[in-house]
């Protein structure tokens, strides 16, 4: 029996469509990848160990819903390049939530892992922060979703 995917596009909820478009892990780790600076298909295939029928219909879905473009490939190989688009970047700090989220709660404390650094310093990344239009910074608790 195959299950159909209920499609979230109508949701009133952000997060929900968010979901519907990005949500799947080989997604958000194609998007992972592509912000390291990979942009061939078989980069993204030896980084991730993905089939390769699941990496092309990611790939589709990415490109469909304006996350990644294609373009022809920067070395004028008969390749093409997946490149992130402005809506693609702008999925940056819900990665290094992630990654952060990650740093903290799925690694002992003295395990070894990657680190986000400043490219201008070296240092590593602060932690993201949500903040009102004051300035002060904003836990869950501090904030409610008005619902339409």
């Amino acid at each position: 029996m195959v299950l159909k995917r209920t499609s979230l596009t109508q949701a009133e909820c952000p997060v929900a469509r968010s979901l519907d478009a990005i949500g799947d892990w080989w997604s958000l780790l194609i998007v992972r990848d592509a912000f390291d600076g990979i942009s061939r298909f078989g980069e993204f295939r030896r980084s991730l160990g993905i089939a390769k029928g699941m990496l092309t219909a990611r790939l589709r879905d990415l490109v469909d819903c304006g996350v990644l473009e294609t373009a022809p490939a920067s070395d004028g190989s008969a390749y093409q390049d997946y490149l992130l688009t402005e809506k693609g970047r702008a999925l940056f700090p819900v990665v290094v939530a992630l990654r952060q989220w990650g740093q903290e709660h799925l690694y002992a404390p003295a395990e070894p892992h990657s680190v986000l650094v400043d490219v201008a310093t070296g240092s590593p990344v602060e932690k993201l922060e949500l903040h009102s239009a004051d300035g002060k910074p904003l836990g869950w608790s501090d904030t409610r979703v008005r619902k339409v």
